[in-house]
């Protein structure tokens, strides 16, 4: 069960781009609820991010930007 926190950053992965929203969505609501406080504040800051930047983290190049947010961007991806 998610609390409101993850239940917010859930909302939060609706991005609109059908891709994305199925990559975050889907991590959110398998990582989240068992996450921990650094894990759920890089996700957090994660979403903060332009649409333009998470699609080239998850679709494109995640290794060209920050190291904690292309780790992330691996584990989304790798999320099935």
């Amino acid at each position: 069960m998610m609390d409101a926190q993850a239940r917010r950053l859930l909302w939060r992965c609706r991005r609109g781009m059908k891709e994305l929203d199925l990559l975050l969505e889907r991590f959110a609501r398998r990582h989240l609820p068992a996450a921990e406080g650094g894990e759920i504040e890089l996700f957090a800051r994660f979403l903060e991010l332009p649409d333009p930047v998470l699609a080239e983290y998850l679709l494109g190049a995640p290794e060209q930007g920050e190291a904690d947010f292309s780790r992330l961007a691996r584990r989304i991806v790798e999320v099935r």
